[in-house]
């Protein structure tokens, strides 16, 4: 299976998908740090994670599959949502809650 084949599963086989740096619990950078808290403070408990630092065909795969450079990235029902600076705004005004409920 290819890198972009796992990564579609991966996003379609999850309902919260979010690409990260570390883990939910030990955030390796303040970005990933951010989406998590904006889905807890949504009241997502409970989403898949990847952590790209642990593979780096993963890293540079879902760079490719979403066309955009950074990291982290949300996915929701398998649809590419944006990055950390996507998420802080759509939490301000609203959009990510609908979204995710």
């Amino acid at each position: 299976m290819s890198v972009q084949d796992v990564i579609r599963e991966q996003v379609t086989g999850h309902p919260v998908v979010l690409y990260m740096k570390g883990s939910p619990d030990f955030p390796q950078c303040g970005f990933s740090a951010n989406a998590v808290r904006i889905l807890k403070a949504c009241g997502v408990n409970e989403f898949f994670t990847v952590d790209v630092l642990a593979n780096p065909e993963i890293r540079q795969g879902i760079k490719e599959y979403a066309h955009w450079p950074t990291i982290p990235q949300l996915y929701v029902k398998g649809e590419f949502v944006g990055g950390s600076d996507i998420l802080t705004e759509m939490y301000r005004n609203g959009e990510l809650q609908k979204l995710l409920k």
